[in-house]
């Protein structure tokens, strides 16, 4: 048996405890029943699909029970997961298809007309509708199957390829292995002091690392205990939480936000709650007090999919005297701030942020001249500009990539933001840098209003006069009814930089 076999491991110490529940249909898996589905799924994946070690395992699926079978299986097995966005059009998903070049994909019934059409879906040797494979599980999960776990594949081997967003050109596949899936646990645990008693809901999409990498492998390490849903709903995760006792949530502020605004807000009871995990973007004063009222403490925290993806942690109890920090680096992971040179910055400066630990990607599937951009002597370079200040405690000051230059200064539009969210009209806002042929770029704001609110671009920019620098303050504000956001809840700069460009042909 390989040390990486988690779930035969709590088959043995906890066979009858459930580990994941699927919300919407009400299945369950005990430990015992997931590890004896996996064992099946791994023989009849290896004898009777003729799969072998390093293959790649599509998965087009919302989050269900057969994510977490079929992960047990890569790591029964070496099989590489490589789970893809089911809203990317088909255009997109050829791509990711073409470059990861799976043996199998699984995928739902109504995402298979997305990918039927492709060249790529039709060369693909295996398919299976999720359908089956749901079957599968409900007909075997009581019996006794057996696997004898292959032991031909080292720590280095991945177990997933997690495309990225692609907002700087193509979607790049991260190679995430069976040391970074260790370690990444081993720092949340640590970090975020989680046991088998530990039980969560995870409604993230298992497309992305926060999905399967933040909340479910850490606990399904520890033997602990995930409610999953297909999506999120903050009535229904309100009402959850309080059900099955949940000690422990993932979210962005978006989400807590919404769940905030829930006319279920002031009834729920979520005295099980030890913290919220926050990630993604910081989480402003306000909605921190709301929660801190609420009883719940807020952990905010810094990621990203090619290291970990923990990194950072912010204790609940510096959650308002270290407002906007990302807190202190994980067990570990090591840590510089260097300039444009690779030269570490000193105390109080900006630079990126560079790390280097176990939990740290080996590079990118087929693609050396993404690996080598980023990983430099053993470092990899997050693209993100951070300060430390005199205690330690680190801050985003923004990407490097959303920094513009207007007329020679440096401009972080996070910086901005911060600024612009302690206007008690604003519900939202985003700032990005746009073309200007004066100072080569200018901010754009873009807001969102609270409802009933109404405020005038002038007002905005008036607000700002006198506490920002007047090249940070932006050029424009333009109030929208609602600003574009990723899959996972994050604002999406790309799109409102398209909205802008649009804009200004339509007045040409």
């Amino acid at each position: 048996m390989i040390p990486y076999d988690w779930i035969s491991k709590w088959a043995i110490y906890y066979p009858d405890k459930i580990a994941i529940k699927e919300y919407e249909t009400g299945r369950t898996l005990s430990y015992k029943q997931l590890n004896n589905v996996a064992n099946y799924l791994s023989n009849y994946f290896l004898n009777e699909l003729k799969l072998k070690t390093g293959d790649r395992v599509v998965i087009l699926a919302e989050n269900s029970l057969e994510h977490i079978v079929l992960f047990s299986v890569a790591q029964k097995t070496g099989l590489i997961l490589v789970p893809l966005n089911y809203r990317l059009a088909p255009r997109e998903l050829d791509y990711q298809l073409n470059d990861s070049e799976p043996q199998l994909i699984i995928t739902e019934k109504k995402y298979l007309e997305n990918v039927s059409c492709l060249k790529s879906f039709q060369i693909i040797s295996n398919k299976l509708n999720l359908d089956v494979l749901i079957d599968i599980v409900e007909n075997e999960k009581d019996k006794n199957h057996f696997f004898d776990s292959i032991e031909d594949f080292d720590e280095n081997h991945s177990v997933f390829i997690l495309y990225t967003s692609g907002t700087t050109g193509l979607p790049k596949g991260a190679l995430y292995t069976h040391k970074i899936l260790f370690w990444n646990s081993i720092n949340t645990a640590l970090r975020l002091d989680i046991t088998s008693n530990d039980r969560s809901i995870s409604c993230t999409p298992m497309f992305h690392t926060g999905g399967w990498n933040v909340i479910p492998t850490p606990f399904l390490h520890h033997g602990a205990y995930v409610c999953l849903m297909k999506k999120f709903d903050p009535a229904i995760v309100l009402k959850l939480l309080e059900e099955e006792k949940a000690t422990m949530f993932m979210a962005v502020p978006t989400m807590l936000s919404m769940m905030a605004q829930s006319p279920d807000f002031d009834k729920v009871d979520l005295s099980s709650v030890k913290y919220f995990i926050i990630g993604g973007e910081p989480m402003p004063l306000p909605l921190i007090e709301v929660w801190h009222e609420k009883g719940v403490p807020i952990r905010q925290g810094y990621g990203l999919t090619e290291v970990g993806p923990s990194v950072t942690s912010l204790h609940q109890d510096d959650a308002v005297r270290k407002m906007g920090s990302i807190g202190k680096i994980n067990f570990y992971l090591k840590y510089k701030i260097v300039d444009d040179n690779g030269n570490q910055v000193k105390q109080g400066e900006v630079g990126e942020f560079i790390l280097k630990g176990h939990s740290v990607t080996p590079g990118y599937w087929r693609n050396p001249t993404a690996t080598s951009e980023s990983l430099k002597n053993g470092w990899f370079y997050t693209g993100d500009l951070v300060r430390e200040d005199e205690d330690g405690f680190l801050y985003v000051v923004d990407r490097k990539k959303n920094m513009f230059i207007s007329g020679g200064e440096n401009v972080y539009p996070a910086e901005i933001e911060k600024f612009l969210y302690t206007h008690p009209l604003i519900q939202e806002v985003a700032v990005i840098g746009v073309p200007d042929e004066k100072w080569g770029e200018v901010g754009k704001a873009y807001i969102k209003l609270k409802e009933g609110a109404s405020i005038s671009p002038d007002e905005l920019k008036k607000y700002c006069e006198g506490n920002l620098a007047r090249y940070k303050i932006p050029k424009y504000f333009e109030i929208i009814e609602e600003i574009p956001k990723s899959e996972t809840g994050k604002i999406n700069k790309k799109a409102l930089l398209q909205i802008h460009l649009k804009s200004i042909n339509k007045q040409k």
